[in-house]
C-alpha cells in the first residue's frame, strides 16, 4: 500500500523507551493518540535523523529530527518523528505523524488478532 501523508501532531502516552533516553535521544513511546483514538507500537522497523546546520553560521550541524519508522498492533505501518525544538520559536507539539500505510491483509495477523477473530 502506498503511505498517505499526514502531518499531524500526535500525542504520547507517558511510557517511553528509558535506554534511548540515557544516549540523549528521545524515548519513542509504546502508545500515542491520534484523532481520537490510542495506537500502540508493536515493533519499530526503522530509525534515523535529519540534520541541519546552525542558524548562525558555525558550519555544525545539528539533529532537527529524530524519525522512526513503526508498526502498530494492528499492522499500520507509519513514520512518526520527533522535533526537536531550537531557538526562540519552540514548537508546542514535538511529536508528529509523517505519514500512515494501511495494514497488508496478506500478512499474518497477530496472536491478539487471530484470538479476536476466532471469538467473533
Amino acid at each position: 500500500m502506498p503511505a498517505t501523508f499526514i502531518s499531524e501532531p500526535i500525542t504520547p502516552d507517558a511510557s517511553f523507551d528509558p535506554l534511548a533516553m540515557a544516549r540523549g535521544e528521545p524515548g519513542l513511546p509504546g502508545k500515542f493518540r491520534w484523532r481520537s483514538r490510542d495506537w500502540i507500537v508493536a515493533e519499530v522497523l526503522e530509525t534515523s535523523k535529519e540534520y541541519g546546520d546552525c542558524k548562525h553560521g558555525s558550519g555544525e550541524r545539528y539533529v532537527r529530527r529524530h524519525c522512526f519508522r513503526l508498526r502498530t498492533s494492528d499492522g499500520h505501518v507509519m513514520r512518526v518523528y520527533f522535533q526537536r525544538s531550537f531557538g526562540r520559536s519552540r514548537a508546542a507539539a514535538r511529536w508528529w505523524l509523517q505519514s500512515i500505510e494501511e495494514p497488508d491483509c496478506s500478512a499474518p495477523l497477530d496472536i491478539g488478532a487471530r484470538e479476536k477473530n476466532r471469538a467473533a
